[in-house]
Formats: C-alpha cells, sequence, structure tokens
C-alpha cells in the first residue's frame, strides 16, 4: 500500500514541480490569442473551458492502453510501476504538453506539419505516413477490444458491435466538436476517474486481497516475468500510454484547437497524462495484487489482458459495481477511437490543403478512412496490437526530437526533451532490431550496441539542424529589427 501510495504521490509532485519547470521553459504568453479564437470554425475549432477540455483530452489519449498495456507490463513485476512514474513525468507528460503547445503556436498544426517545420521536409513527409498509420491502427484496436468486451458482457454477436461502433465513430468524426466530443466526454471523463479510484478503494477494503503484498524494495529493480521475456527495451513498448505515447502527438492539436488560453497547456496536456499515469498504476497495482503474483496473472490473462479487466472488475465490485467498471473500459477505446479517426481526417485536410467547414469535404476524407479501418478489422487483435505498439512509440520519438529541435531553435533548454527523445529512440531500434517477429531478429547485445550507435548519430544530427534554424531565426529577427 504504501509503495503504490508513494508512486501515486511522485506522479502528483511531478505536476506540481517539474510540470511548472517545464512550462517555464516553453515560455507562455497568456495574451496570446489561442488558435481556438483566432481560426474560430465551429467545426474544429471551438473555444472550450479548461476543465471540459482537460477532461476530453484525458479521454482523447486513454483508451485501452493504460489499462491493457499496464496489465502487460505488470507481467514483468513491479518494474513496470517504476517505469510508469518516471517515464510520464519526465517523458509522457513533457512529450503531451510539447505536442499540445507546438501546435497552439502553430495555428492548431498537427504533428506532421509540426516535424515538418522544427526537422524539415523529410521529417513531415515522414509522420503524414507514420501519424496515419498509427491512427487507423488505434482506431482499429479500440473497435475491437469494446467490441470483445461488449460481446463478453451481453453474449451477443461482436461483428454486430463492430459495426455499431463504426457508425458512431463516422458520425463523430464529422460533426462539430462541441456537439458530441464536447458534451458527452467531459462526463466519461468523470465517469473514468470514479471507475479508478472506486476499484483502488475495493482493493485496498478487501479482505482477500493486500495491494502489492509480497513485493519488496528490490522488486522494483528485478524482471519477475514467469516466461522470462527480456525486460529490455520490451517493457517500454509494452507500456506506452501511461508512461510516454506518440499517440498522444496526435490527439493534442484537437485540443489545442479549443484551449481557450497558453496558461491552460500544463493543466490541459501535462495534468492529463499524469492523469493517465495514475490509472495506469492503478491497474497495474491491480493486476499484481488481485492475482497473487505475476504466474497468476499470467494464468488469469491467457493471453487477453481483457480477461483481467473482466475478473478483477467483477471480483472487487460485484455484479453490478463490475459491470460498471468494465462499461468505464468499453467507453475509453470508443471515446480514443473516434478521435482517432477525426484527427486522421485533420491531418488529410492539412496535406491537400482541403477546408473543413462542410461536411461534404469531411465525408470526401472520412469515408476512405472507414473503410481501411474496416478491412484492417479482420486482421488478428494480437498482430495488430504489436504493429501498434511500435508505431506508437516511434511516433513518440519523433514527436520529442520535433520539440527538443524547436527548443534548441529558440536557445532554450533542450535537454528536457532531449533526453527521453534519446532513450526512446534507443529502445524503438534495439527492439526493432531484436524482434523475431517485428524485425531483424538479431541477438540482445548487437541490438542495443546498433541502438547506441544509431541514437549518438541522430542526436547529433537534430544538434545540427536544430542550431542551424536558430542560426536563420537569429538573422532574420537581425534583419527585422
Amino acid at each position: 500500500m504504501l509503495w503504490f501510495l508513494l508512486c501515486v504521490g511522485l506522479l502528483i509532485g511531478g505536476y506540481f514541480i517539474y510540470g511548472t519547470f517545464v512550462e517555464k521553459v516553453f515560455g507562455i504568453n497568456k495574451q496570446r490569442q489561442t488558435p481556438a479564437y483566432a481560426q474560430n470554425d465551429g467545426v474544429d475549432y471551438v473555444p472550450m473551458s479548461k476543465g471540459k477540455v482537460y477532461l476530453i483530452q484525458l479521454l482523447n489519449i486513454a483508451g485501452v492502453g493504460p489499462i491493457f498495456g499496464p496489465i502487460l507490463g505488470a507481467l514483468y513485476g513491479p518494474a513496470a510501476m517504476l517505469w510508469i512514474v518516471i517515464g510520464c513525468i519526465f517523458a509522457g507528460a513533457v512529450h503531451d504538453y510539447f505536442s499540445g503547445m507546438l501546435s497552439v503556436r502553430n495555428n492548431g498544426q498537427s504533428v506532421p506539419n509540426l516535424a515538418g517545420k522544427y526537422l524539415g521536409k523529410s521529417a513531415k513527409t515522414f509522420m503524414n505516413i507514420f501519424a496515419l498509420v498509427l491512427l487507423l491502427l488505434v482506431g482499429v484496436v479500440f473497435i475491437s477490444a469494446p467490441a470483445g468486451l461488449l460481446g463478453k458482457l451481453t453474449g451477443l454477436n461482436v461483428t454486430m458491435f463492430v459495426g455499431i461502433i463504426f457508425v458512431y465513430y463516422l458520425i463523430a468524426t464529422i460533426v462539430p466538436i462541441d456537439k458530441i466530443i464536447g458534451r458527452l466526454y467531459p462526463f466519461f471523463g468523470a465517469l473514468l476517474l470514479f471507475m479508478s479510484i472506486g476499484l483502488t478503494a475495493a482493493i485496498v477494503v478487501s479482505d482477500q486481497h493486500t495491494l502489492l503484498a509480497g513485493f519488496g524494495p528490490s522488486d522494483f529493480l528485478q524482471n519477475l516475468n514467469p516466461k522470462d521475456a527480456p525486460l529490455w527495451p520490451a517493457l517500454f513498448i509494452t507500456i506506452a500510454c501511461g508512461a510516454v505515447s506518440g499517440f498522444h502527438a496526435t490527439q493534442s492539436p484537437l485540443m489545442a484547437r479549443c484551449v481557450e488560453n497558453e496558461s491552460n497547456g500544463r493543466f490541459v496536456f501535462y495534468g492529463a497524462m499524469i492523469g493517465e499515469g495514475i490509472i495506469a498504476l492503478i491497474w497495474c497495482a491491480i493486476a499484481l495484487s488481485f492475482f497473487d503474483g505475476v504466474q497468476g496473472l499470467s494464468d488469469a490473462m491467457a493471453g487477453n489482458p481483457a480477461n483481467v479487466v473482466y475478473s478483477a472488475s467483477t471480483g472487487l465490485l460485484g455484479t453490478v459495481g463490475g459491470f460498471l467498471a468494465v462499461l468505464g473500459v468499453i467507453i475509453l477505446p470508443i471515446t480514443s477511437g473516434d478521435t482517432a479517426f477525426r484527427a486522421a481526417r485533420l491531418i488529410l485536410s492539412e496535406y491537400f490543403h482541403m477546408p473543413q467547414t462542410k461536411i461534404s469535404k469531411r465525408l470526401v476524407l472520412a469515408i476512405p478512412l472507414f473503410v481501411l479501418g474496416a478491412i484492417l478489422t479482420q486482421v488478428d487483435f494480437g498482430v495488430i496490437w504489436r504493429y501498434f505498439g511500435v508505431a506508437n512509440q516511434a511516433t513518440a520519438v519523433m514527436m520529442l526530437w520535433t520539440a527538443s529541435a524547436y527548443l534548441l531553435r529558440h536557445n532554450k533548454l533542450h535537454w528536457i526533451c532531449t533526453i527521453p527523445a534519446m532513450f526512446m529512440t534507443d529502445v524503438v531500434i534495439s527492439f526493432l532490431l531484436n524482434s523475431s517477429t517485428l524485425g531483424a531478429g538479431l541477438p540482445m547485445t548487437v541490438s542495443t550496441i546498433a541502438g547506441t550507435i544509431t541514437t549518438i548519430f541522430i542526436t547529433g544530427l537534430v544538434m545540427y539542424i536544430g542550431k542551424g534554424k536558430a542560426q536563420e531565426l537569429a538573422a532574420t529577427e537581425a534583419e527585422e529589427a
């Protein structure tokens, strides 16, 4: 119990201490007009209150990621909780803050345009392709997961639920953001928080289960995986949402178009990531505690984290409470899946320079996305999840390097983004080189050495680009003066 509370306390402290420091480095301007007002179109650019935008952002970034990821990560033991705390404070929340605030500073633009501005045209092209692929994968994952849980709860055909969710996604993707998302999502966000608190309280007062019983301080630094799966670099791919997730970079610009003032950025972007980190901690702790360790968790999971969600929720909260908890888990991916398709539509609109004020223009871009999504739903969920994990973290790498280049360009403390960018670059490259299913299948030592060398090269390249842009900016400002 004390270890869990310590982890939660560190996340909250991270928001107030490190989050304030990050905000200071960025340098907000409370008098600067945000895109919500400057480009108000009544569809995607709509001013909303700080609290409402926070709850929508939390739902947009959450999905099943901070639930399924930490459950899978819990197979490694309490080390998963350590990664959630450190990753969330120093990488994930920083990533989310810059992906949101750089969008605010650049007329609400999406991550491909931001990458293009600060890293060059090649980065923009790469991110246009990669972000669209990631969003399609997210959309498909966040259709299959809730449809499967709905089928499990009701005993009805899963395909029927897939169709219903698809129809909802299409509607939510094309209507103005304040009509469905702006009205319903704050309520769903509150439900998510209530569900998480309820599960935590239930296991704390339980007579049968003790939070993190049997684990000591040394277990936070060990790999307890019952199948001896290597912790490096797999853990950092497995737990994305809750620690650091590139998907968030595609979602933050949606709320960057609705933020009323730059001073709201820390609460909305950094704060929502901290909130997701706490949710991830809760599910990681429940997974380790309810099933009496990693071996029991592995047996209960049977290859699907949804089994853990169902068993733990009904076991801790009873039939009715468990139903409501599972319902909350169903809502999470649905409220991220629709915004994934919405973000994909907006990225395409920026690429084709197609204004989205007319519904016909929105349909032209949305319908092909849903056709591709429908095709991908026929692919095995496990395969989609693996590719989603790698694509997710690779996108996070690009966003962190984009933020680093921005700080270099403006002669600010770039290390707050450069260090996590270097770490995640090494993670992704080492994983791809080592993985026999997604990559080259090289030995771990060779993969790690090659990943480190490549990371050093990329770091030097970004610094060269960033400093070059800084000199150009200085020269331009001198001429204007």
